[in-house]
């Protein structure tokens, strides 16, 4: 049976070879002409189509299965989903020590904290909960006190008991759940979006009500992939920016 071609890809050893690999395939599997096969090479043959190891082709694999835009079978191989959504998201590679150093160096205010309702919109982070710890805080520019951001972090009960509202007031959450509670993150999920104040979050961050701001969500997820933390947060749109760089 003839399988896809897959682009061919030159290696960047400043990276994880399995995350190159994954967007490299998607790539190619995305800009594919709607006449190509659907079925794709063996793993061995796709490892030495890209020139790395059966264990790296695997987890490159395993990313695209996850974001369903293939399907492996037992015995079958492996086929291009037909009706995969050619609008995902593409993920892109950082450290959980970036997301803690672009939330750090703030002053820090903690408004509350306690237990609440768990937000019909988190549902799906927390699926087997009703309540949830949320923690909320305005953070200000040291030198002009200026406020910055309106924070809101919904923290998993187990974990939340552990945490000292004192750390909130040096550090992020992210180095709370890490470094204080011992939490094992293994990824964190960012979305950037562009919404406009609400009454609330234009009183807090003092600007004019529908002032253009930036919304941030960031999912933190465990070693065993269980969501840990969700934080929520509005920057005013004229003190923050988000750069991304990426390496050719």
């Amino acid at each position: 049976m003839t399988t896809f071609a897959p682009d061919s890809l030159a290696l960047n050893r400043k990276l994880p070879l399995w995350y190159q690999v994954s967007q490299s395939l998607r790539a190619s599997i995305l800009g594919r002409s709607p006449e190509a096969p659907l079925r794709l090479p063996t793993e061995d043959a796709l490892a030495v189509h890209y020139g790395v190891s059966v264990l790296t082709m695997r987890q490159a694999l395993k990313e695209l299965e996850t974001e369903g835009l293939i399907s492996r079978h037992r015995r079958r191989g492996t086929f291009i989903e037909p009706s995969a959504q050619r609008g995902a998201p593409v993920r892109l590679l950082g450290s959980v020590d970036a997301i803690v150093a672009q939330q750090s160096g703030m002053r820090t205010e903690l408004l509350e904290h306690g237990p609440t309702a768990l937000p019909p919109e988190l549902a799906e982070f927390y699926p087997e909960l009703t309540e949830v710890t949320a923690f909320r805080r305005l953070r200000s520019d040291e030198e002009t006190g200026e406020p910055t951001n309106h924070a809101w972090n919904y923290v998993h009960p187990d974990l939340a008991a552990a945490i000292d509202p004192a750390d909130l007031l040096r550090w992020p959450m992210t180095k709370v759940l890490r470094d204080a509670v011992g939490v094992r993150i293994s990824r964190i999920t960012d979305t950037v979006e562009a919404r406009l104040a609400d009454p609330e979050t234009a009183r807090l961050l003092e600007i004019p009500l529908l002032s253009p701001i930036l919304h941030y969500t960031g999912v933190s997820y465990d070693e065993d992939g269980r969501a840990v933390d969700v934080a929520r947060i509005h920057y005013r749109g004229d003190r923050f920016s988000f750069t991304v760089t990426l390496e050719a």
